[in-house]
């Protein structure tokens, strides 16, 4: 199967670029927005292919509606078990690992609840919660908060008070409210390196537990389930981004000389 589906990705590759005016619908979570990554990756795609890209960045659990309500033609997401779910349900076809960062906790650089002495996440969350230290929580169901929530589940915490602060937004603005509020905030790595200039008053207090591993996937959209989706630009935007082009591009977008995802398909 592996093998067909190289094969299927090579021939894409290697088409002819579709008509000038082409589109392809990506719902993508904001962290893969929000650090420039897919704005450097999608420029070189279109100007090889003529597919211009749309980018619609919410949370995972959001993106992966718009895929179900068939409002786009793929999905770029991480959240592992909701994506399998997607798959299974008949939505999605061709689960591409892309790329990975970890995620990491950033708090206020005095790390008032003591996170720095955690040996796991869900150790360092149990902490921030007995401190009653501000936490901001993205409260989206995207791939970070489906991750926080995970982490709460194994701390045997359910977070609720006023140090909790759920905002409903994405992974730029929650680290604004940490900033603004000296808070701890669960982030990807990517996000963080990208915007970290701008929240001087925080710094990683936690990180380099296997349950931070963060990674993404590329999923079409199934024409089966969603007769306008157009599956095979779908497909064309995959053999890029998984191909020798799209990994070299993932693997030198940097901030500080630092890599803010690390990708899976170039050895």
């Amino acid at each position: 199967m592996k093998t067909k589906l190289h094969f299927l990705l090579l021939l894409l590759l290697l088409a002819p670029a579709l008509p000038a005016g082409e589109r392809l619908r990506l719902a993508t979570t904001t962290s893969t927005d929000n650090t420039g990554l897919l704005a450097a990756i999608n420029a070189v795609f279109t100007e090889r292919t003529g597919i211009a890209v749309d980018v619609i960045a919410v949370g995972t659990g959001k993106a992966l509606k718009l895929g179900r309500n068939c409002d786009v033609d793929a999905v770029l997401v991480h959240a592992p078990e909701a994506e399998k779910a997607f798959v299974e349900a008949g939505y999605g076809i061709d689960r591409l690992a892309v790329m990975h960062n970890d995620f990491v906790i950033v708090g206020p650089k005095g790390d008032p609840a003591g996170v720095r002495r955690a040996k796991t996440a869900a150790e360092a969350l149990g902490k921030i919660a007995r401190a009653q230290v501000p936490f901001v929580s993205r409260g989206d169901d995207s791939g970070t908060h489906k991750k926080e929530k995970q982490l709460w589940r194994q701390a045997g915490i359910e977070p609720q008070g006023a140090w909790y602060y759920s905002i409903g937004q994405g992974m730029g603005a929650a680290l604004q409210v940490a900033e603004e509020k000296q808070a701890y905030v669960l982030t990807d790595r990517g996000t963080w390196l990208a915007m970290q200039d701008k929240l001087p008053d925080l710094t990683v207090v936690f990180e380099g537990d296997p349950a931070l591993f963060n990674p993404y996937h590329l999923i079409a959209v199934n024409p089966k389930r969603c007769p306008n989706a157009d599956f095979e630009t779908a497909m064309q935007y995959a053999a890029f981004l998984t191909g020798p082009v799209g990994q070299k591009l993932i693997a030198n977008f940097k901030v500080g000389g630092r890599p803010l995802f690390h990708p899976d398909v170039l050895p």
